[in-house]
Protein backbone atom coordinates (compact mmCIF):
# COMPACT_ATOMS: atom_id res chain seq x y z
CA UNK A 1 0.00 0.00 0.00
CA UNK A 2 1.67 3.18 -0.54
CA UNK A 3 1.97 5.47 2.00
CA UNK A 4 0.09 9.19 2.33
CA UNK A 5 2.95 12.02 0.43
CA UNK A 6 3.33 15.10 2.58
CA UNK A 7 1.80 17.53 -0.12
CA UNK A 8 -1.48 15.31 0.31
CA UNK A 9 -1.66 15.63 4.09
CA UNK A 10 -0.36 18.81 4.19
CA UNK A 11 -2.68 19.86 1.52
CA UNK A 12 -5.67 18.87 4.07
CA UNK A 13 -4.63 20.91 7.10
CA UNK A 14 -6.06 24.82 7.76
CA UNK A 15 -2.93 26.38 7.58
CA UNK A 16 -2.37 25.09 4.30
CA UNK A 17 0.16 26.47 2.43
CA UNK A 18 1.72 26.97 5.41
CA UNK A 19 3.23 24.10 7.49
CA UNK A 20 2.96 23.24 11.03
CA UNK A 21 6.32 21.90 12.52
CA UNK A 22 4.22 18.89 13.83
CA UNK A 23 2.91 17.92 10.28
CA UNK A 24 5.95 15.18 10.09
CA UNK A 25 4.52 13.63 13.39
CA UNK A 26 0.88 13.35 12.46
CA UNK A 27 1.89 12.58 9.02
CA UNK A 28 3.62 9.37 10.80
CA UNK A 29 -0.23 9.02 12.51
CA UNK A 30 -1.76 8.88 9.52
CA UNK A 31 0.82 6.07 7.49
CA UNK A 32 0.93 4.46 11.04
CA UNK A 33 -3.25 4.07 10.98
CA UNK A 34 -3.29 3.30 7.24
CA UNK A 35 -0.90 0.15 7.93
CA UNK A 36 -3.14 -0.72 10.62
CA UNK A 37 -6.63 -0.56 9.24
CA UNK A 38 -4.91 -2.80 6.57
CA UNK A 39 -3.94 -5.50 8.84
CA UNK A 40 -7.87 -5.49 9.65
CA UNK A 41 -10.64 -8.24 8.59
CA UNK A 42 -12.15 -4.83 7.59
CA UNK A 43 -9.61 -3.26 6.24
CA UNK A 44 -8.91 -6.17 3.79
CA UNK A 45 -12.21 -6.01 1.84
CA UNK A 46 -11.46 -2.00 2.13
CA UNK A 47 -10.06 -0.06 -1.43
CA UNK A 48 -7.01 1.45 -0.53
CA UNK A 49 -8.67 4.93 -1.21
CA UNK A 50 -11.26 4.10 1.31
CA UNK A 51 -8.71 3.07 4.13
CA UNK A 52 -6.45 6.47 2.91
CA UNK A 53 -9.57 8.71 3.85
CA UNK A 54 -10.29 6.80 7.40
CA UNK A 55 -6.38 7.44 8.51
CA UNK A 56 -6.17 11.03 7.20
CA UNK A 57 -10.09 11.53 8.99
CA UNK A 58 -8.91 9.96 11.86
CA UNK A 59 -5.64 11.73 12.40
CA UNK A 60 -7.60 15.17 12.01
CA UNK A 61 -9.61 14.23 14.91
CA UNK A 62 -6.26 13.67 17.13
CA UNK A 63 -4.92 16.49 15.73
CA UNK A 64 -8.24 18.70 16.21
CA UNK A 65 -8.61 17.23 20.47
CA UNK A 66 -4.88 17.42 21.07
CA UNK A 67 -5.02 21.09 19.65
CA UNK A 68 -8.59 21.71 21.10
CA UNK A 69 -9.24 23.28 17.70
CA UNK A 70 -13.28 23.03 18.66
CA UNK A 71 -14.26 21.00 15.94
CA UNK A 72 -15.12 17.92 17.65
CA UNK A 73 -16.33 20.05 20.93
CA UNK A 74 -18.65 21.56 18.85
CA UNK A 75 -19.95 18.45 17.41
CA UNK A 76 -20.03 16.65 20.60
CA UNK A 77 -21.80 19.54 22.34
CA UNK A 78 -24.40 19.83 19.65
CA UNK A 79 -25.24 16.19 20.22
CA UNK A 80 -25.76 16.96 23.63
CA UNK A 81 -28.21 19.55 22.53
CA UNK A 82 -30.06 17.80 20.12
CA UNK A 83 -30.07 13.92 21.08
CA UNK A 84 -28.81 13.91 24.95
CA UNK A 85 -25.27 11.86 23.91
CA UNK A 86 -21.92 12.71 22.89
CA UNK A 87 -21.92 10.65 19.82
CA UNK A 88 -24.19 8.45 17.68
CA UNK A 89 -25.09 4.88 18.68
CA UNK A 90 -22.64 4.34 21.44
CA UNK A 91 -23.38 4.23 24.84
CA UNK A 92 -20.78 6.11 26.87
CA UNK A 93 -18.63 4.02 28.93
CA UNK A 94 -17.74 5.17 32.58
CA UNK A 95 -14.21 6.01 31.33
CA UNK A 96 -15.35 8.58 28.38
CA UNK A 97 -14.06 11.98 28.83
CA UNK A 98 -15.86 15.14 27.19
CA UNK A 99 -13.77 16.34 24.08
CA UNK A 100 -10.40 13.72 24.70
CA UNK A 101 -9.75 10.40 22.77
CA UNK A 102 -12.63 8.01 23.49
CA UNK A 103 -13.48 4.33 21.89
CA UNK A 104 -16.87 5.48 21.16
CA UNK A 105 -15.30 8.74 18.83
CA UNK A 106 -13.30 6.72 17.12
CA UNK A 107 -15.80 3.92 16.86
CA UNK A 108 -18.28 6.92 15.42
CA UNK A 109 -15.39 8.18 13.37
CA UNK A 110 -14.65 4.70 11.62
CA UNK A 111 -18.39 4.29 10.75
CA UNK A 112 -18.93 7.62 9.66
CA UNK A 113 -16.11 8.12 6.98
CA UNK A 114 -16.88 4.49 5.99
CA UNK A 115 -20.25 4.65 5.32
CA UNK A 116 -20.10 8.23 3.64
CA UNK A 117 -17.20 7.74 1.13
CA UNK A 118 -17.58 3.82 0.04
CA UNK A 119 -20.53 3.37 -1.59
CA UNK A 120 -20.50 -0.37 -1.29
CA UNK A 121 -20.46 -0.22 2.27
CA UNK A 122 -22.99 3.14 2.93
CA UNK A 123 -25.92 1.17 4.46
CA UNK A 124 -22.92 -0.65 7.10
CA UNK A 125 -24.37 -1.51 10.22
CA UNK A 126 -22.32 0.73 13.39
CA UNK A 127 -22.17 -2.19 15.07
CA UNK A 128 -20.56 -4.38 12.12
CA UNK A 129 -18.15 -6.58 14.32
CA UNK A 130 -15.53 -5.98 12.00
CA UNK A 131 -15.80 -2.31 11.86
CA UNK A 132 -15.92 -2.06 15.63
CA UNK A 133 -12.58 -4.48 15.27
CA UNK A 134 -11.25 -2.08 13.05
CA UNK A 135 -12.02 0.69 15.28
CA UNK A 136 -10.48 -1.13 18.35
CA UNK A 137 -7.58 -1.51 16.99
CA UNK A 138 -7.15 2.21 15.91
CA UNK A 139 -7.59 3.13 19.45
CA UNK A 140 -5.36 1.15 21.01
CA UNK A 141 -2.77 2.67 18.88
CA UNK A 142 -3.82 6.20 19.25
CA UNK A 143 -4.16 5.32 23.10
CA UNK A 144 -0.54 4.32 23.53
CA UNK A 145 0.94 7.53 21.56
CA UNK A 146 -1.92 10.44 23.04
CA UNK A 147 -0.41 11.54 25.88
CA UNK A 148 2.90 12.41 24.46
CA UNK A 149 1.37 13.24 20.81
CA UNK A 150 2.68 17.36 20.31
CA UNK A 151 -0.33 20.36 19.65
CA UNK A 152 -0.24 21.28 16.07
CA UNK A 153 -0.32 25.08 17.15
CA UNK A 154 -1.78 26.12 13.42
CA UNK A 155 -4.78 23.48 13.28
CA UNK A 156 -6.47 26.05 15.62
CA UNK A 157 -7.21 28.38 13.34
CA UNK A 158 -10.30 29.49 15.27
CA UNK A 159 -8.97 30.65 18.14
CA UNK A 160 -9.13 34.19 18.95
CA UNK A 161 -12.01 34.81 16.49
CA UNK A 162 -15.25 37.07 16.67
CA UNK A 163 -18.07 36.16 14.36
CA UNK A 164 -19.02 39.60 13.94
CA UNK A 165 -15.81 40.99 14.54
CA UNK A 166 -15.18 42.85 10.91
CA UNK A 167 -11.73 42.79 11.15
CA UNK A 168 -12.17 38.57 11.38
CA UNK A 169 -14.45 38.34 8.06
CA UNK A 170 -11.56 37.59 5.76
CA UNK A 171 -10.22 34.53 8.33
CA UNK A 172 -13.95 33.24 9.02
CA UNK A 173 -14.28 32.84 5.40
CA UNK A 174 -11.07 30.87 5.16
CA UNK A 175 -11.95 28.68 8.51
CA UNK A 176 -15.72 28.07 6.36
CA UNK A 177 -13.86 27.33 3.41
CA UNK A 178 -11.29 24.95 5.15
CA UNK A 179 -14.00 23.41 7.04
CA UNK A 180 -16.51 22.62 3.83
CA UNK A 181 -13.92 21.44 1.84
CA UNK A 182 -11.18 19.97 4.04
CA UNK A 183 -12.02 19.19 7.72
CA UNK A 184 -12.12 15.72 8.58
CA UNK A 185 -15.64 16.10 9.90
CA UNK A 186 -17.40 17.91 7.25
CA UNK A 187 -15.96 16.21 4.26
CA UNK A 188 -17.20 12.57 4.10
CA UNK A 189 -20.76 14.10 4.59
CA UNK A 190 -20.40 16.01 1.49
CA UNK A 191 -18.93 13.43 -0.64
CA UNK A 192 -22.32 12.18 -2.17
CA UNK A 193 -23.39 15.89 -3.07
CA UNK A 194 -20.05 16.66 -4.60
CA UNK A 195 -20.51 13.49 -6.33
CA UNK A 196 -23.70 14.84 -7.81
CA UNK A 197 -21.83 18.35 -8.47
CA UNK A 198 -19.27 16.28 -10.50
CA UNK A 199 -22.09 13.95 -12.43
CA UNK A 200 -23.14 17.08 -14.30
CA UNK A 201 -21.96 16.67 -17.50
CA UNK A 202 -22.79 20.59 -19.22
CA UNK A 203 -20.86 21.40 -15.75
CA UNK A 204 -18.22 19.21 -15.97
CA UNK A 205 -17.44 19.25 -20.27
CA UNK A 206 -17.70 23.20 -19.99
CA UNK A 207 -14.21 24.64 -20.63
CA UNK A 208 -14.48 27.81 -18.66
CA UNK A 209 -13.08 26.83 -15.51
CA UNK A 210 -14.76 29.27 -13.76
CA UNK A 211 -18.60 27.51 -13.63
CA UNK A 212 -17.24 24.75 -11.39
CA UNK A 213 -15.53 26.98 -9.47
CA UNK A 214 -18.76 29.05 -8.81
CA UNK A 215 -20.72 26.14 -8.54
CA UNK A 216 -18.66 24.92 -5.61
CA UNK A 217 -19.06 28.26 -3.75
CA UNK A 218 -22.70 28.17 -4.15
CA UNK A 219 -22.86 24.86 -2.36
CA UNK A 220 -20.57 26.19 0.48
CA UNK A 221 -22.72 29.16 1.12
CA UNK A 222 -26.15 27.14 0.52
CA UNK A 223 -25.61 23.08 1.26
CA UNK A 224 -25.14 22.06 4.74
CA UNK A 225 -22.49 19.82 5.24
CA UNK A 226 -20.88 17.47 8.27
CA UNK A 227 -22.33 14.46 10.04
CA UNK A 228 -25.45 17.18 11.50
CA UNK A 229 -25.69 18.44 8.19
CA UNK A 230 -25.52 21.80 9.63
CA UNK A 231 -25.11 25.05 6.95
CA UNK A 232 -20.98 26.52 7.07
CA UNK A 233 -22.61 29.48 8.90
CA UNK A 234 -24.04 27.39 11.60
CA UNK A 235 -20.95 25.59 11.79
CA UNK A 236 -18.81 28.19 12.09
CA UNK A 237 -21.51 29.75 14.83
CA UNK A 238 -20.59 26.79 16.82
CA UNK A 239 -17.12 26.31 17.29
CA UNK A 240 -16.77 30.36 17.09
CA UNK A 241 -19.44 31.11 19.79
CA UNK A 242 -20.35 27.91 20.71
CA UNK A 243 -24.17 28.48 19.92
CA UNK A 244 -26.21 25.70 18.10
CA UNK A 245 -28.79 27.43 15.88
CA UNK A 246 -32.36 27.50 16.90
CA UNK A 247 -35.04 26.56 14.53
CA UNK A 248 -37.30 29.09 14.14
CA UNK A 249 -40.96 28.70 13.36
CA UNK A 250 -42.81 30.33 10.92
CA UNK A 251 -45.15 33.15 12.18
CA UNK A 252 -46.82 33.37 8.76
CA UNK A 253 -51.34 31.79 8.43
CA UNK A 254 -51.45 27.84 7.40
CA UNK A 255 -50.48 26.92 4.21
CA UNK A 256 -53.96 27.24 1.53
CA UNK A 257 -53.67 23.41 1.04
CA UNK A 258 -53.43 22.77 4.60
CA UNK A 259 -56.95 24.17 5.32
CA UNK A 260 -58.10 22.85 2.49
CA UNK A 261 -56.35 18.90 3.18
CA UNK A 262 -57.57 18.76 6.74
CA UNK A 263 -61.31 20.30 6.42
CA UNK A 264 -61.32 17.35 3.42
CA UNK A 265 -60.12 14.75 5.87
CA UNK A 266 -62.06 16.02 9.29
CA UNK A 267 -58.60 17.33 10.20
CA UNK A 268 -56.41 14.49 9.30
CA UNK A 269 -52.51 15.54 8.09
CA UNK A 270 -52.42 12.49 6.10
CA UNK A 271 -54.01 10.50 3.55
CA UNK A 272 -53.19 7.11 1.73
CA UNK A 273 -54.02 5.79 -1.77
CA UNK A 274 -53.25 2.36 -3.37
CA UNK A 275 -52.93 4.31 -6.87
CA UNK A 276 -53.18 6.94 -8.91
CA UNK A 277 -57.11 6.90 -10.17
CA UNK A 278 -57.89 7.04 -6.11
CA UNK A 279 -55.85 9.64 -5.11
CA UNK A 280 -57.07 11.79 -8.43
CA UNK A 281 -60.62 11.44 -7.35
CA UNK A 282 -59.34 12.40 -3.91
CA UNK A 283 -58.29 15.39 -5.35
CA UNK A 284 -61.31 16.16 -7.35
CA UNK A 285 -63.84 15.30 -5.16
CA UNK A 286 -62.81 16.22 -1.62
CA UNK A 287 -59.99 18.86 -2.74
CA UNK A 288 -62.35 20.68 -4.95
CA UNK A 289 -60.15 20.61 -7.85
CA UNK A 290 -60.89 20.72 -11.82
CA UNK A 291 -63.13 17.98 -12.85
CA UNK A 292 -62.29 15.70 -15.78
CA UNK A 293 -58.66 16.49 -15.04
CA UNK A 294 -55.41 14.20 -14.61
CA UNK A 295 -54.21 15.67 -11.55
CA UNK A 296 -50.16 15.54 -11.41
CA UNK A 297 -50.52 13.30 -14.48
CA UNK A 298 -46.39 12.50 -13.87
CA UNK A 299 -47.28 9.76 -10.94
CA UNK A 300 -50.09 8.19 -13.48
CA UNK A 301 -47.88 4.73 -13.46
CA UNK A 302 -46.94 4.53 -9.60
CA UNK A 303 -48.61 3.48 -6.83
CA UNK A 304 -49.36 3.30 -3.14
CA UNK A 305 -49.01 6.90 -2.48
CA UNK A 306 -48.94 9.37 0.68
CA UNK A 307 -49.97 12.44 0.88
CA UNK A 308 -49.51 14.42 3.70
CA UNK A 309 -49.99 18.43 4.42
CA UNK A 310 -47.15 20.84 6.43
CA UNK A 311 -48.72 23.65 8.11
CA UNK A 312 -46.26 25.88 6.32
CA UNK A 313 -45.46 24.18 3.07
CA UNK A 314 -48.35 22.66 1.82
CA UNK A 315 -49.10 19.45 0.37
CA UNK A 316 -46.77 16.80 -0.74
CA UNK A 317 -46.77 13.42 -2.14
CA UNK A 318 -44.84 10.31 -1.88
CA UNK A 319 -44.83 7.59 -4.49
CA UNK A 320 -44.48 4.15 -3.57
CA UNK A 321 -44.29 4.89 0.24
CA UNK A 322 -47.48 3.37 1.98
CA UNK A 323 -46.57 0.20 2.55
CA UNK A 324 -43.73 1.57 4.76
CA UNK A 325 -45.92 3.57 7.03
CA UNK A 326 -46.95 2.03 10.16
CA UNK A 327 -50.04 3.86 10.54
CA UNK A 328 -53.09 1.94 12.52
CA UNK A 329 -55.35 3.65 9.60
CA UNK A 330 -53.29 2.76 6.83
CA UNK A 331 -54.38 0.15 4.89
CA UNK A 332 -51.51 0.20 2.74
CA UNK A 333 -48.69 -1.07 5.24
CA UNK A 334 -46.93 -4.06 4.49
CA UNK A 335 -44.60 -5.46 7.22
CA UNK A 336 -42.61 -7.37 5.03
CA UNK A 337 -41.73 -4.51 2.10
CA UNK A 338 -41.59 -2.05 5.19
CA UNK A 339 -38.53 -4.08 6.48
CA UNK A 340 -36.70 -4.14 3.20
CA UNK A 341 -37.72 -1.01 2.27
CA UNK A 342 -38.51 1.68 5.25
CA UNK A 343 -34.31 2.55 5.95
CA UNK A 344 -34.24 3.91 2.83
CA UNK A 345 -36.76 7.00 3.78
CA UNK A 346 -33.88 8.03 6.19
CA UNK A 347 -30.41 7.29 4.08
CA UNK A 348 -32.00 7.41 -0.03
CA UNK A 349 -31.85 11.68 -1.51
CA UNK A 350 -35.46 12.04 -3.02
CA UNK A 351 -36.56 8.82 -1.71
CA UNK A 352 -39.08 10.10 0.57
CA UNK A 353 -40.20 14.13 1.07
CA UNK A 354 -38.49 15.36 4.52
CA UNK A 355 -41.72 16.46 6.31
CA UNK A 356 -43.00 12.73 6.07
CA UNK A 357 -40.07 11.60 7.39
CA UNK A 358 -39.94 13.42 10.48
CA UNK A 359 -43.80 13.34 10.69
CA UNK A 360 -43.58 9.74 10.70
CA UNK A 361 -40.70 8.82 12.67
CA UNK A 362 -42.58 11.46 15.46
CA UNK A 363 -45.42 9.36 15.59
CA UNK A 364 -43.62 5.82 15.82
CA UNK A 365 -44.64 4.50 12.07
CA UNK A 366 -41.40 3.42 10.99
CA UNK A 367 -40.47 0.59 13.39
CA UNK A 368 -39.36 -1.86 10.75
CA UNK A 369 -36.10 0.38 9.19
CA UNK A 370 -32.81 -1.11 10.14
CA UNK A 371 -29.26 -1.27 9.22
CA UNK A 372 -29.80 -3.54 6.14
CA UNK A 373 -28.67 -7.43 7.97
CA UNK A 374 -29.40 -6.41 10.82
CA UNK A 375 -32.27 -6.36 13.17
CA UNK A 376 -31.60 -3.85 15.71
CA UNK A 377 -34.73 -1.06 15.07
CA UNK A 378 -34.26 0.23 18.22
CA UNK A 379 -30.67 1.87 17.07
CA UNK A 380 -32.72 3.17 14.08
CA UNK A 381 -35.59 5.06 16.57
CA UNK A 382 -32.97 6.39 18.58
CA UNK A 383 -30.76 8.16 16.10
CA UNK A 384 -33.12 8.54 13.25
CA UNK A 385 -32.80 12.29 13.12
CA UNK A 386 -29.15 11.70 12.92
CA UNK A 387 -29.33 9.35 10.37
CA UNK A 388 -31.67 11.16 8.33
CA UNK A 389 -29.29 14.66 8.81
CA UNK A 390 -26.51 12.77 8.17
CA UNK A 391 -27.12 10.95 5.19
CA UNK A 392 -29.81 13.08 3.56
CA UNK A 393 -28.46 16.02 3.97
CA UNK A 394 -30.02 18.81 2.41
CA UNK A 395 -32.96 16.77 1.18
CA UNK A 396 -33.52 16.95 5.31
CA UNK A 397 -32.93 20.52 6.38
CA UNK A 398 -35.08 23.34 5.18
Amino acid sequence: MNKIDKKDFVFRQPSFPQEDETDVYYLGVANNLLEIIGETEMGCVLPESVIRRIALGITGYVQDIVSDAGIWRSFVDANRKLYNYSVPFHTEGETYVDYELNTEDVRFLAWYILAMTFEDMRDVYPHDSRLLAMADRIYRYLESIYDDAPAPKLFNIARGLEFNDPEDKENIYHLGSWLFFHCYLMTPAFALTLSEIMSDQELMNSEDATLLHSRMEQSLMEDPTGPLALFTTEWLKLIIDGKLPENKQSDKGNHPYFEKFTAATGGKRIMYFGNYEEMNRFFIERMGWEKNQEHLPVMKEEHNFVVMVNPQRGMLVARNAAPCIADPENPYYDKAYAREHAFEFLTVRGRCPADLVKYACSNGWLPDAVFPGSDDAQLVKDNHDFIARCYLQQYYRD
